[in-house]
């Protein structure tokens, strides 16, 4: 006898530990559902249009502002942020939701993407991050590459109050441009992170890292897990994307971009949204063949 599924009604807020997490539910209600989780320094509305075309061909996307990105769920201190949280944060989303989701991630929604299915691959249909490689393979390639220059705001974000200052700035939006981050886009982006409770709470992703807990690097991944990368990153290079085979124990498949900056969805959405669709349903199958 097959099991029925309790689908629920539209959802406009993810709870857990006293913070409250906005979240833009869209798409068939009863479509299988996606869970879309943005980076720094950017918060729900870099999925528009992923979200659009996903809901479009059937999917139901859930797109919360992440921890630290809206007032109501910016806790102060930076221990608060460390990685394990974050992804205690996206697995009670799940639960919240009442099923296994396809969990995609970009930039930092990465990190806790790739943590989530480390910690709970049974809430997990399949496992999609954007930019970021695996934890682990990208400290392995802060430690052996180039990584580590290209990494060089992850060590000044960690200074006291420069770094909230700097995001006050119009030199902050350069910074964004200078990514290959649209203008449009920028201009947004810096925007909301002049907020101090916002610019603090993003900083503190950077500023949690210390305090997560190595076994996360560590961690392996069961789930199907595509990794998409672009060839105009100047934040994330290849080192850390090419070791990240390594932690898959699932079916693991790479795409790369080539001509798309760090910026992957909404610089190419439509693509993007392809390689999501085709990931969905080979995870799908596979799971059908167990």
């Amino acid at each position: 006898m097959a099991t029925e599924v309790s689908i629920p009604g539209r959802i406009t807020s993810f709870r857990r530990d006293g913070l409250v997490f906005p979240v833009i539910d869209s798409g068939p209600i009863s479509g299988e559902p996606v869970l879309l989780l943005h980076g720094w320094p950017q918060d729900s509305r870099s999925w528009h249009e992923v979200a659009e075309l996903l809901n479009q061909a059937g999917y139901r996307t859930f797109a919360p502002d992440q921890r630290g990105a809206s007032a109501s769920a910016s806790p102060r201190l930076r221990w608060q942020y460390r990685l394990g949280e974050l992804a205690a944060d996206v697995l009670s989303m799940i639960d919240q939701i009442g099923r296994p989701v396809h969990l995609v991630g970009h930039d930092w929604g990465s990190a806790a993407a790739w943590a989530a299915a480390i910690e709970g691959p049974d809430r997990l249909l399949s496992l999609t991050a954007l930019s970021v490689p695996h934890p682990g393979a990208f400290a392995r390639a802060i430690l052996t590459s180039r990584q580590g220059l290209a990494s060089w705001y992850m060590y000044f974000f960690q200074l006291p109050v420069v770094p909230e200052l700097l995001l006050r700035t119009e030199l902050f939006t350069r910074l964004l441009r200078g990514t290959g981050q649209p203008a449009q886009v920028a201009r947004r982006d810096s925007a909301r992170v002049r907020d101090r409770a916002i610019a603090r709470g993003g900083l503190h992703w950077y500023r949690g890292m210390p305090f997560s807990s190595p076994r996360l690097l560590r961690g392996r991944v069961s789930v199907p897990t595509l990794q998409v990368w672009s060839d105009g990153d100047t934040a994330v290079l290849d080192t850390g994307i090419k070791l990240t085979r390594r932690y898959a124990d699932g079916p693991y498949r790479l795409e790369v971009l080539p001509g798309v900056s760090h910026w992957i969805p909404e610089e190419a959405p439509e693509e993007l949204t392809r390689l999501l669709v085709d990931h969905f349903g080979a995870s799908a199958q596979a799971a059908g063949g167990r």
